[in-house]
């Protein structure tokens, strides 16, 4: 079972929206700690292409599961959960609110309703499904799961085969075990923050182009060995294609903008059915008034 909703606090929302800021903002009115809910910043190195709170805003207040899994080792949800469980139990035996930050949809919603009783993985049968064409598995997983197939990523290997592997051990659709999910219906505090879409592409094709500046394709050169499950990185296969020379600064800044434009809409799709947080407009509401409206919600957590 999931903590009681009383135990941490949510900021969630889509990518270059500036929920780090906030975040920090917020943990230094209420005694704060950050626990990160990011697939990619949980990962140690890649820090400009995974847009990691800076050193300075990490310097402010204590950060948890942002830069702590090393490249080459698979994780997912499951270990997530483990961790930002047990991060959330110190936190809250320090006398501190745990304030959960990302926008990886999974990451949180495992937090609050815990996990589906999905299979475990068949090694044979992924190592058979690996070997096909991504095209031909997008199209099998369509027909077995019409529900996936528009709601997954299927430009993410490593989803789409999952999605498939559960279908064909089961003899169930994919998405038929989110009905474990929204039998429940967890009283969690949380916050999902939106912008107006023109503003928010506007902050993407900025930070795309800061990247650059910042230096990502050398980060990237020298990462070293990257594992099956760091390698889906955001923005990581368009910055490789500039190291090659197939794609040109202009042109690798704005695929990257492309990439994460699309990233950004299937997180709202996500957040958007997730009745459980509270949508908060920051198109037009001053930054000072959003902290002190965070600080309302968030300072109920520490009682009992």
């Amino acid at each position: 079972m999931p903590p009681s909703a009383s135990q941490y606090f949510i900021i969630a929302g889509p990518t270059a929206l500036g929920k780090s800021e906030t975040a920090v903002a917020l943990a230094e009115r209420c005694a704060g700690e950050i626990i990160g809910a990011d697939a990619f910043q949980v990962y140690r190195g890649l820090d400009i292409l995974t847009a990691k709170p800076s050193p300075e805003l990490r310097a402010r207040v204590p950060h948890h599961l942002i830069g702590e899994i090393p490249l080459t080792q698979s994780f997912d949800v499951a270990q997530y959960l483990d961790l930002a469980r047990d991060r959330i139990a110190r936190i809250r035996a320090r006398g501190r609110v745990p304030i959960v930050v990302g926008g990886t949809g999974m990451y949180l919603r495992a937090l609050m309703r815990g996990l589906a009783d999905l299979p475990t993985a068949n090694a044979a049968l992924r190592a058979e499904l690996e070997t096909r064409p991504l095209a031909e598995l997008q199209k099998k997983l369509v027909q077995l799961d019409p529900e996936s197939g528009a709601t997954l990523d299927l430009n993410n290997p490593r989803r789409v085969v999952r999605a498939l592997e559960v279908c064909l051990l089961t003899g169930r659709p994919f998405s038929s075990f989110r009905e474990q999910w929204t039998d429940q219906s967890p009283p969690v505090r949380g916050v999902v923050l939106t912008l107006d879409r023109a503003t928010l592409n506007a902050r993407i094709d900025h930070r795309a182009a800061a990247m650059l500046d910042a230096g990502v394709a050398g980060e990237v050169r020298l990462c070293g060995e990257i594992g099956p499950t760091a390698s889906q990185v955001l923005g990581l296969r368009e910055v490789r294609a500039h190291l090659l020379g197939d794609l040109g600064r202009d042109a690798c800044i704005a695929a990257l903008a492309q990439a994460t434009r699309h990233y950004a809409k299937r997180q709202m799709t996500w957040f958007r059915r997730e009745s459980a947080l509270e949508m908060i407009d920051t198109t037009a509401l001053p930054s000072g008034e959003l902290i002190d409206r965070l600080v309302a919600k968030a300072t109920a957590v520490i009682e009992p």
